[in-house]
């Protein structure tokens, strides 16, 4: 599993990459969210905030993930994005 050091390396490496999809984008932000929030809490946004709906819905598929879990998972879609952007 991944250390907590490791986790904060990795989300400030990530954020000088220029190049993520969408669903990298989402991946990281639900990890990020269950790695120092747990699961997710209230309510899901309605369907007319797509932006907050698709953050909930990628935050709500990683329920009953552990904080070690979502750190190792985080890190490794910010590699994946930072192989890519050295290509």
């Amino acid at each position: 599993m991944a250390t907590e050091a490791e986790f904060r390396k990795a989300v400030e490496d990530v954020r000088s990459a220029k190049s993520a999809s969408q669903a990298q984008l989402l991946g990281l932000y639900a990890s990020f969210k269950q790695a120092t929030d747990g699961n997710v809490k209230g309510k899901q946004p309605s369907r007319l905030q797509i932006r907050n709906r698709a953050k909930y819905d990628a935050w709500a598929k990683l329920k009953g993930m552990s904080k070690e879990a979502a750190r190792a998972n985080y890190i490794k879609i910010a590699n994946a994005i930072l192989n890519r952007a050295k290509l």
